[in-house]
């Protein structure tokens, strides 16, 4: 971490760090160094997403916004945060004792579209204001 600026409250621990890299670190060793380093640019997307700020307004203790932006861009075409929440997901399971993967599901009907063929038995969400 940059030791030139004081910390913000979207810093990672380096234990949190140690367990990202992995899935952060798109780039084989042979490629050419990066020029900032991989922890700032992750924390610099830590901030816009904590904070909600616009990528311009990124504070200038981090890389530029554009850097981070693109490297951002990068990790979701990789599908790097799915993969995150996954296996996050796996380890907690593990170590409450149980089944890696879930064996049920809850479906809710305010998250499935009724089907066409439900025909007069689909409601009216008045919420969204349609029928279905």
């Amino acid at each position: 971490m940059n030791t030139t600026r004081q910390p913000y409250p979207s810093d990672v621990s380096d234990e949190q760090w140690e367990f990202l890299v992995s899935y952060l670190t798109l780039l084989r060793d042979a490629v050419p160094q990066r020029e900032y380093p991989l922890l700032e640019l992750f924390i610099g997307l830590r901030y816009v997403v904590r904070t909600g700020c616009q990528w311009l307004l990124l504070p200038h203790d981090f890389p530029p916004w554009t850097a981070v932006y693109q490297q951002a861009r990068r990790w979701v075409q990789a599908g790097v945060f799915e993969t995150i929440c996954h296996d996050l997901r796996v380890l907690l399971r593990l170590a409450s004792q149980r089944n890696a993967d879930p064996s049920a599901a809850v479906l809710d009907g305010r998250m499935l579209q009724s089907t066409p063929e439900s025909g007069p038995r689909s409601g009216y969400d008045g919420h969204k204001k349609k029928k279905g």
